[in-house]
């Protein structure tokens, strides 16, 4: 157990180098290993979401036999996954078939979503209102100023100063200054995490 250890740890870390080091050293051999490494994460990468597809269909036509609670959707999910997965095998997935269902079921859906999830949004800042303080009162403002910035409203249509000026100054500084900032974060968290992995301190790959 502790040679396996050790080995999944070495491959590892030797891997993680070479990738590394193919990106700043301008060597053919390294360059060639990290591109024939990157293809094999990417196979990888394709077989563990087909993993999780059949899984997931494994899950809900099991729900649907055992005529469980909510049966109907895990019906619907089956049906819509078989469809959707032969037409991209018969036509392909550039197809007028394959593209025009994906412009007529998955856009809308996605839209509906989107719009359901800003509306699910405005409701719970208003509720932050119970407790009256500057975060709650800035949250809801600031939602409200976008919303009536973004959508026209019947018989007036955009509002000049806040379509213009105010609301992109929100979506294009404010918003992407602190989305920006998160990327940041997530950036310094996953290189601190990938060096903790090379250097063997983290073994999420089964070492000890």
């Amino acid at each position: 157990m502790r040679l396996k250890g050790i080995f999944s740890t070495s491959i590892a870390i030797a891997t993680g180098l070479i990738v590394l080091a193919g990106y700043f050293l301008a060597l053919p051999l390294l360059i060639n290993l990290r591109v024939v490494i990157l293809n094999w994460a990417v196979i990888l990468a394709a077989f563990a979401v087909w993993i999780g597809v059949v899984n997931l269909f494994a899950v809900h036509a099991q729900k649907f036999r055992q005529k469980k609670a909510g049966r109907f959707y895990s019906l619907v999910l089956v049906v819509s996954m078989l469809v959707t997965l032969i037409i991209g095998l018969v036509t392909g997935p550039q197809s007028k078939l394959m593209t025009g269902v994906f412009n007529m079921v998955q856009l809308p859906i996605e839209a509906s979503l989107m719009a359901v999830l800003a509306v699910s949004l405005t409701y719970a800042s208003a509720r932050l209102l119970r407790r009256v303080d500057m975060l709650s009162i800035l949250f809801l403002g600031t939602a409200m100023l976008v919303l009536l910035g973004t959508a026209p409203l019947p018989f007036i249509g955009e509002i000049p100063l806040l379509s213009d000026l105010i609301r992109p100054f929100i979506a294009q500084v404010l918003a992407a200054a602190g989305a920006r900032g998160i990327l940041i974060g997530v950036a310094l968290g996953i290189l601190t995490t990938g060096l903790r992995i090379l250097f063997g301190v983290d073994r999420p790959y089964g070492g000890k």
